[in-house]
Protein backbone atom coordinates (compact mmCIF):
# COMPACT_ATOMS: atom_id res chain seq x y z
CA UNK A 1 0.00 0.00 0.00
CA UNK A 2 3.06 2.37 -0.50
CA UNK A 3 1.06 3.89 -3.57
CA UNK A 4 -1.34 5.59 -1.01
CA UNK A 5 0.95 5.16 2.55
CA UNK A 6 3.61 7.17 3.51
CA UNK A 7 5.53 6.51 6.93
CA UNK A 8 2.79 8.42 8.81
CA UNK A 9 0.77 6.08 8.14
CA UNK A 10 2.92 3.32 8.64
CA UNK A 11 4.15 4.53 12.56
CA UNK A 12 0.18 5.40 12.90
CA UNK A 13 -0.73 1.89 11.99
CA UNK A 14 1.81 0.39 14.30
CA UNK A 15 1.02 2.60 17.37
CA UNK A 16 -2.77 2.21 16.70
CA UNK A 17 -2.23 -1.47 16.84
CA UNK A 18 -0.49 -1.87 19.95
CA UNK A 19 -3.02 0.33 21.80
CA UNK A 20 -5.49 -2.38 20.63
CA UNK A 21 -3.99 -5.35 21.22
CA UNK A 22 -2.67 -4.00 25.29
CA UNK A 23 -5.55 -1.76 25.98
CA UNK A 24 -8.40 -2.71 24.40
CA UNK A 25 -8.19 -6.30 23.77
CA UNK A 26 -7.79 -7.77 27.53
CA UNK A 27 -11.72 -6.03 27.97
CA UNK A 28 -13.24 -6.59 24.55
CA UNK A 29 -14.83 -10.12 25.40
CA UNK A 30 -15.99 -9.32 28.55
CA UNK A 31 -18.08 -5.53 27.48
CA UNK A 32 -19.47 -7.83 24.98
CA UNK A 33 -21.43 -10.64 27.15
CA UNK A 34 -22.02 -7.50 29.29
CA UNK A 35 -23.71 -5.56 26.04
CA UNK A 36 -21.47 -2.73 28.09
CA UNK A 37 -20.34 0.40 27.20
CA UNK A 38 -17.27 1.27 28.09
CA UNK A 39 -16.29 5.15 29.64
CA UNK A 40 -12.77 4.24 30.15
CA UNK A 41 -11.96 2.47 26.94
CA UNK A 42 -13.49 5.82 25.43
CA UNK A 43 -11.15 7.97 27.51
CA UNK A 44 -8.23 5.91 26.47
CA UNK A 45 -9.14 6.53 22.85
CA UNK A 46 -9.52 10.08 23.26
CA UNK A 47 -5.97 10.37 25.01
CA UNK A 48 -4.53 8.32 22.12
CA UNK A 49 -6.11 10.60 19.86
CA UNK A 50 -7.96 8.75 18.14
CA UNK A 51 -11.10 11.49 18.40
CA UNK A 52 -11.43 14.47 15.83
CA UNK A 53 -8.48 12.82 14.21
CA UNK A 54 -9.32 15.05 10.72
CA UNK A 55 -10.12 18.49 12.31
CA UNK A 56 -7.49 21.33 12.57
CA UNK A 57 -6.16 21.73 15.77
CA UNK A 58 -7.66 25.07 16.38
CA UNK A 59 -10.43 23.10 17.54
CA UNK A 60 -8.80 20.74 19.68
CA UNK A 61 -8.33 17.77 16.89
CA UNK A 62 -5.33 16.52 15.12
CA UNK A 63 -5.29 17.90 12.09
CA UNK A 64 -4.62 14.43 10.18
CA UNK A 65 -5.90 13.05 7.18
CA UNK A 66 -8.53 10.73 5.85
CA UNK A 67 -6.50 7.80 5.42
CA UNK A 68 -5.06 8.62 8.72
CA UNK A 69 -8.42 7.92 10.47
CA UNK A 70 -9.48 5.38 8.47
CA UNK A 71 -5.92 3.44 9.44
CA UNK A 72 -7.38 3.51 12.99
CA UNK A 73 -10.50 2.58 13.04
CA UNK A 74 -9.26 -0.29 10.26
CA UNK A 75 -6.97 -1.28 13.31
CA UNK A 76 -9.12 -0.95 16.17
CA UNK A 77 -11.71 -2.54 14.24
CA UNK A 78 -9.03 -5.49 13.77
CA UNK A 79 -9.29 -6.13 17.47
CA UNK A 80 -13.43 -4.92 18.70
CA UNK A 81 -15.71 -3.90 16.30
CA UNK A 82 -17.63 -2.16 19.42
CA UNK A 83 -14.27 0.09 20.02
CA UNK A 84 -14.45 0.80 16.23
CA UNK A 85 -17.82 1.66 15.84
CA UNK A 86 -17.88 4.31 18.89
CA UNK A 87 -14.38 5.70 16.77
CA UNK A 88 -16.41 5.60 13.54
CA UNK A 89 -19.94 7.30 14.46
CA UNK A 90 -18.32 10.12 16.67
CA UNK A 91 -16.00 11.09 14.22
CA UNK A 92 -17.72 11.12 10.77
CA UNK A 93 -21.22 11.44 12.32
CA UNK A 94 -21.11 13.18 15.20
CA UNK A 95 -17.90 15.85 14.51
CA UNK A 96 -17.57 16.23 11.44
CA UNK A 97 -21.30 17.80 10.79
CA UNK A 98 -20.68 20.02 13.29
CA UNK A 99 -17.46 20.75 12.16
CA UNK A 100 -17.95 21.19 8.46
CA UNK A 101 -21.30 23.00 8.98
CA UNK A 102 -21.04 24.50 12.45
CA UNK A 103 -20.87 28.17 12.99
CA UNK A 104 -17.96 29.57 14.65
CA UNK A 105 -19.93 29.98 17.82
CA UNK A 106 -20.68 25.94 17.43
CA UNK A 107 -17.55 24.73 17.05
CA UNK A 108 -16.15 26.84 19.83
CA UNK A 109 -18.25 25.06 22.17
CA UNK A 110 -18.66 21.66 21.02
CA UNK A 111 -15.34 20.28 19.37
CA UNK A 112 -12.75 21.10 21.85
CA UNK A 113 -14.50 18.39 24.59
CA UNK A 114 -15.54 16.43 21.31
CA UNK A 115 -12.07 16.06 20.14
CA UNK A 116 -10.63 14.76 23.16
CA UNK A 117 -13.00 11.82 24.17
CA UNK A 118 -14.47 14.34 27.26
CA UNK A 119 -17.81 13.74 25.16
CA UNK A 120 -19.01 12.17 22.46
CA UNK A 121 -21.99 13.64 20.08
CA UNK A 122 -24.67 11.14 18.14
CA UNK A 123 -26.47 11.66 14.60
CA UNK A 124 -30.43 11.23 14.17
CA UNK A 125 -31.18 10.15 11.51
CA UNK A 126 -32.95 6.86 11.16
CA UNK A 127 -36.73 6.30 12.43
CA UNK A 128 -38.96 2.82 12.71
CA UNK A 129 -39.73 3.86 9.30
CA UNK A 130 -37.47 6.25 7.76
CA UNK A 131 -33.50 4.98 7.19
CA UNK A 132 -31.95 4.74 3.56
CA UNK A 133 -35.73 6.59 2.73
CA UNK A 134 -34.22 9.70 4.81
CA UNK A 135 -37.68 12.28 3.46
CA UNK A 136 -40.20 9.29 5.45
CA UNK A 137 -38.58 11.19 8.23
CA UNK A 138 -41.61 12.22 10.84
CA UNK A 139 -40.27 14.09 13.79
CA UNK A 140 -40.53 17.58 13.40
CA UNK A 141 -40.07 21.00 14.75
CA UNK A 142 -42.10 23.88 14.63
CA UNK A 143 -41.15 27.62 15.26
CA UNK A 144 -42.01 29.48 18.25
CA UNK A 145 -40.88 32.24 19.79
CA UNK A 146 -37.61 32.41 18.98
CA UNK A 147 -37.24 28.44 19.40
CA UNK A 148 -37.64 25.00 17.77
CA UNK A 149 -40.15 22.73 19.48
CA UNK A 150 -39.12 18.88 18.70
CA UNK A 151 -41.50 16.16 18.21
CA UNK A 152 -41.15 12.64 17.49
CA UNK A 153 -38.55 10.09 17.89
CA UNK A 154 -35.32 8.04 16.75
CA UNK A 155 -33.85 4.46 16.76
CA UNK A 156 -30.39 2.51 16.76
CA UNK A 157 -28.47 5.91 17.13
CA UNK A 158 -25.30 5.25 18.15
CA UNK A 159 -23.50 6.89 20.72
CA UNK A 160 -26.90 8.26 21.42
CA UNK A 161 -26.89 7.66 25.65
CA UNK A 162 -24.03 7.14 26.90
CA UNK A 163 -23.11 8.67 30.22
CA UNK A 164 -21.04 11.09 27.95
CA UNK A 165 -23.12 11.78 25.12
CA UNK A 166 -23.47 15.35 25.11
CA UNK A 167 -26.08 15.59 22.44
CA UNK A 168 -27.29 14.76 19.22
CA UNK A 169 -27.59 16.50 15.75
CA UNK A 170 -31.10 15.87 14.70
CA UNK A 171 -32.73 15.38 11.33
CA UNK A 172 -35.96 16.88 10.50
CA UNK A 173 -38.81 18.03 8.57
CA UNK A 174 -39.15 21.93 9.59
CA UNK A 175 -41.39 22.93 6.95
CA UNK A 176 -43.97 21.35 4.57
CA UNK A 177 -44.66 23.34 1.63
CA UNK A 178 -47.65 24.12 -0.29
CA UNK A 179 -47.55 21.24 -2.39
CA UNK A 180 -46.44 18.97 -0.10
CA UNK A 181 -42.50 18.95 -0.43
CA UNK A 182 -41.33 18.80 3.06
CA UNK A 183 -38.28 21.43 4.56
CA UNK A 184 -35.78 19.04 5.86
CA UNK A 185 -33.07 20.59 8.58
CA UNK A 186 -30.62 19.55 11.10
CA UNK A 187 -30.75 20.94 14.46
CA UNK A 188 -28.46 20.31 17.31
CA UNK A 189 -30.13 19.07 20.93
CA UNK A 190 -27.93 18.79 24.18
CA UNK A 191 -28.33 16.24 26.47
CA UNK A 192 -30.61 17.05 29.49
CA UNK A 193 -32.63 19.28 27.58
CA UNK A 194 -36.61 19.48 28.40
CA UNK A 195 -38.50 17.04 26.81
CA UNK A 196 -35.34 14.90 24.92
CA UNK A 197 -34.72 11.52 26.63
CA UNK A 198 -32.70 8.52 25.47
CA UNK A 199 -32.51 4.83 26.47
CA UNK A 200 -30.29 1.75 25.69
CA UNK A 201 -31.29 -1.36 23.04
CA UNK A 202 -30.41 -4.33 24.18
CA UNK A 203 -30.59 -7.63 22.19
CA UNK A 204 -27.52 -6.94 19.59
CA UNK A 205 -26.28 -9.58 17.65
CA UNK A 206 -22.91 -7.91 17.23
CA UNK A 207 -21.16 -4.34 18.51
CA UNK A 208 -22.85 -5.07 22.22
CA UNK A 209 -19.87 -3.49 24.09
CA UNK A 210 -21.26 -0.02 21.71
CA UNK A 211 -24.22 1.84 22.44
CA UNK A 212 -27.18 2.08 20.27
CA UNK A 213 -30.12 4.39 21.99
CA UNK A 214 -33.57 5.19 20.80
CA UNK A 215 -33.99 8.71 21.57
CA UNK A 216 -37.41 10.68 22.26
CA UNK A 217 -38.62 14.19 21.46
CA UNK A 218 -41.65 15.38 23.17
CA UNK A 219 -42.13 19.24 22.84
CA UNK A 220 -38.39 19.43 23.12
CA UNK A 221 -37.56 23.01 22.91
CA UNK A 222 -33.97 24.73 21.82
CA UNK A 223 -32.97 27.69 20.74
CA UNK A 224 -33.49 28.84 17.08
CA UNK A 225 -29.69 29.53 17.21
CA UNK A 226 -29.14 25.52 17.62
CA UNK A 227 -29.96 25.07 14.24
CA UNK A 228 -27.03 23.43 12.07
CA UNK A 229 -26.30 24.81 8.63
CA UNK A 230 -28.70 26.84 6.45
CA UNK A 231 -32.54 25.98 7.10
CA UNK A 232 -33.58 23.47 4.65
CA UNK A 233 -31.01 21.99 3.56
CA UNK A 234 -30.59 18.79 6.21
CA UNK A 235 -30.85 16.69 3.40
CA UNK A 236 -27.64 17.81 1.83
CA UNK A 237 -26.10 17.98 5.24
CA UNK A 238 -26.99 14.33 6.34
CA UNK A 239 -26.12 12.86 2.67
CA UNK A 240 -22.64 14.58 2.67
CA UNK A 241 -22.24 13.25 5.93
CA UNK A 242 -22.99 10.02 5.32
CA UNK A 243 -20.60 9.83 2.35
CA UNK A 244 -17.91 10.16 4.78
CA UNK A 245 -19.49 7.53 7.49
CA UNK A 246 -19.09 5.28 4.57
CA UNK A 247 -15.29 5.31 4.81
CA UNK A 248 -15.45 4.83 8.46
CA UNK A 249 -17.58 1.22 7.86
CA UNK A 250 -15.52 -0.10 5.09
CA UNK A 251 -12.53 0.29 7.48
CA UNK A 252 -14.75 -1.44 9.98
CA UNK A 253 -15.14 -4.21 7.76
CA UNK A 254 -11.48 -4.22 6.21
CA UNK A 255 -10.05 -4.75 9.98
CA UNK A 256 -12.63 -7.30 10.81
CA UNK A 257 -11.92 -9.10 7.77
CA UNK A 258 -8.08 -8.40 8.39
CA UNK A 259 -8.32 -9.92 12.52
CA UNK A 260 -10.06 -12.82 11.40
CA UNK A 261 -6.94 -13.43 8.69
CA UNK A 262 -4.55 -13.03 11.23
CA UNK A 263 -5.69 -15.43 13.85
CA UNK A 264 -6.86 -17.88 11.01
CA UNK A 265 -3.51 -17.74 9.62
CA UNK A 266 -2.16 -17.54 13.17
CA UNK A 267 -3.49 -21.26 13.48
CA UNK A 268 -3.44 -22.85 10.73
CA UNK A 269 0.72 -22.53 11.24
CA UNK A 270 0.85 -24.59 14.61
CA UNK A 271 -2.52 -26.94 13.89
CA UNK A 272 -1.56 -30.21 12.96
CA UNK A 273 -3.35 -32.70 11.41
CA UNK A 274 -1.96 -36.11 10.42
CA UNK A 275 1.27 -35.29 11.41
CA UNK A 276 1.66 -31.50 9.48
CA UNK A 277 0.41 -28.19 10.25
CA UNK A 278 -2.71 -27.92 8.55
CA UNK A 279 -1.56 -24.64 6.77
CA UNK A 280 0.57 -27.63 4.49
CA UNK A 281 -2.80 -28.90 2.95
CA UNK A 282 -4.03 -27.50 -0.46
CA UNK A 283 -7.26 -26.92 0.84
CA UNK A 284 -6.56 -24.62 3.65
CA UNK A 285 -3.47 -22.80 1.79
CA UNK A 286 -5.87 -22.18 -1.00
CA UNK A 287 -8.23 -20.42 1.37
CA UNK A 288 -5.72 -18.71 2.95
CA UNK A 289 -4.67 -17.32 -0.36
CA UNK A 290 -7.71 -16.03 -1.45
CA UNK A 291 -8.41 -14.67 1.83
CA UNK A 292 -5.47 -12.73 1.48
CA UNK A 293 -6.26 -11.41 -1.91
CA UNK A 294 -9.96 -10.33 -0.75
CA UNK A 295 -8.52 -7.77 2.16
CA UNK A 296 -5.78 -6.63 -0.54
CA UNK A 297 -8.33 -5.79 -3.18
CA UNK A 298 -10.93 -3.99 -0.29
CA UNK A 299 -8.01 -2.26 1.12
CA UNK A 300 -7.17 -0.73 -2.71
CA UNK A 301 -10.48 0.44 -3.14
CA UNK A 302 -11.09 2.05 0.38
CA UNK A 303 -7.75 3.86 0.31
CA UNK A 304 -8.17 4.73 -3.02
CA UNK A 305 -11.75 6.78 -1.94
CA UNK A 306 -9.70 8.39 0.78
CA UNK A 307 -7.34 9.77 -1.79
CA UNK A 308 -9.74 10.52 -3.79
CA UNK A 309 -11.95 12.67 -0.53
CA UNK A 310 -8.32 14.17 0.68
CA UNK A 311 -7.77 15.52 -3.14
CA UNK A 312 -11.04 17.54 -3.23
CA UNK A 313 -12.43 15.30 -5.85
CA UNK A 314 -15.93 13.05 -5.68
CA UNK A 315 -15.90 10.42 -4.12
CA UNK A 316 -19.21 9.70 -3.16
CA UNK A 317 -19.20 6.36 -5.73
CA UNK A 318 -16.32 5.12 -4.51
CA UNK A 319 -17.01 5.42 -0.81
CA UNK A 320 -20.33 3.35 -1.66
CA UNK A 321 -18.48 0.88 -3.57
CA UNK A 322 -16.06 0.36 -0.99
CA UNK A 323 -18.42 0.32 1.97
CA UNK A 324 -20.20 -2.59 0.04
CA UNK A 325 -16.95 -4.54 -0.95
CA UNK A 326 -15.74 -4.33 2.70
CA UNK A 327 -18.96 -5.66 4.27
CA UNK A 328 -18.85 -8.67 2.28
CA UNK A 329 -15.69 -9.07 2.19
CA UNK A 330 -15.65 -9.22 6.10
CA UNK A 331 -18.63 -11.93 5.73
CA UNK A 332 -16.74 -14.00 3.26
CA UNK A 333 -13.57 -13.72 5.24
CA UNK A 334 -14.45 -14.30 8.95
CA UNK A 335 -16.65 -17.21 7.58
CA UNK A 336 -13.75 -19.09 6.18
CA UNK A 337 -11.67 -18.14 9.40
CA UNK A 338 -13.97 -20.37 10.90
CA UNK A 339 -14.00 -23.13 8.63
CA UNK A 340 -9.83 -23.00 9.15
CA UNK A 341 -10.64 -23.26 12.92
CA UNK A 342 -12.64 -26.44 12.56
CA UNK A 343 -14.85 -27.33 16.09
CA UNK A 344 -12.83 -24.37 17.53
CA UNK A 345 -14.84 -21.89 15.01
Amino acid sequence: MDIYCTEHHKLLRQSVREFAESVIKPKARELDEKEEFSVELTRKMGEMGLFGMTVPQKYGGQGMDVLSYIIAVEEIARIDGSQAATIAAHNSLGINPIYKYGTKEQKEKYLPKLCTGEALWAFGLTEPEAGSDSRGSKTNAVSDHGNWVINGSKIFITNGSTPITAGVTVQLISDVHKDGRKEISTILVEAGTPGFSATTMHGKLMWRGSNTSQLFFDNCRVPKKNILGKRGNGSKIMLSTLDGGRLSIAAMGLGCAQGAFDLALEYAKVRKQFGRNIGKFQAIAFKIADMGMKIELARNMLYKACWLKQKNKPYGLESAMAKLYCSEIAKEVTDEAVQIFGGYG
